[in-house]
């Protein structure tokens, strides 16, 4: 049975997972739109959350904050990104998470990429983790460091000589598609990069492709063939999460597809 589940963004997480019967669910911890330290669900304390995963048996994915962004030029952001990165890790191993997912980040127009890249150095040097660390691909921007192949392979150069292991990837398909990346045949193209896919986060696009739009579609209603998302996820053989406006709907879609 594949581990698949949905992203939740308020709420009891595994009540939720539970629900759905899915062995994963996706959820922050706090705000995903502020600097402030993470925060256990429901205000328990780290062991009972841990217990309670291990219970039901679900894994739990964490996904830092957005405004995070490890390859910024700027120290206001760079130096506060480091230290929730940090903390984030640290929060996500004390409640048993699988994984930590972070996006790639960028750098300003104005700014040598390998700026961005050398910053990712430092932080995977610097930063201890006690899980596993999943850099996720994005949709686009100026100076965006994983949001296509290329720059990807650019990024790996320098985390994957500065890495113990416990950096890996999150491939969304959304992202990959807007950026301009054919998803046929995109699970070999990665894995020729980075050696692995640790988590699959399925989605389709409300927009087509190139259009470097972040804007996730429920699988069946986006632009992507859900036929080439099915054959992406069965590439991968990675755990999956769904990312789209009816996760739950999505899980129980794939799960058929898939034969769980």
């Amino acid at each position: 049975m594949p581990i698949i589940g949905p992203h939740v963004h308020d709420g009891d997480a595994l009540a939720k997972a539970t629900t759905l019967q899915a062995n994963a669910v996706q959820f922050f911890l706090g705000d995903p739109q502020d600097w402030r330290a993470p925060s256990m669900p429901g205000g328990k304390e780290p062991g009972q959350v841990r217990a309670e995963f291990e219970a039901a048996g679900v894994a739990a994915y964490i996904h830092a904050p957005y405004p995070m962004n490890v390859a910024s030029p700027n120290n206001r952001i760079r130096i506060p990104s480091r230290k929730i990165l940090e903390q984030q890790l640290n929060a996500a191993a004390s409640i048993g998470a699988a994984a930590l997912i972070v996006h790639g980040g960028h750098v300003t127009i104005d700014t040598d990429p390998t700026e961005g890249y050398a910053s990712w150095r430092k932080a995977i040097e610097r930063i201890e983790r006690p899980l596993p660390m999943l850099i996720e691909n994005t949709a686009g921007g100026e100076g965006a460091m994983a949001r296509s192949l290329e720059n990807l392979a650019r990024l790996w150069d320098v985390v994957g000589d500065a890495s113990d292991g416990n950096v890996g990837f999150c491939l969304d398909t959304c992202h990959a598609y807007s950026a301009g990346e054919d998803l046929a045949g995109i699970v070999d193209r990665v894995k020729a990069i980075t050696g692995r896919i640790d988590l699959v986060h399925c989605n389709n696009s409300r927009d087509e492709f190139g259009s470097s739009r972040d804007r996730h579609a429920n699988i069946e209603s986006g632009t992507i063939d859900p036929a080439l998302l099915v054959a992406v996820v069965r590439a991968a053989g990675s755990p999956i999460i769904c990312e789209t406006p009816d996760a739950p709907a999505d899980v129980r879609w794939l799960r058929a597809r898939l034969g769980a």
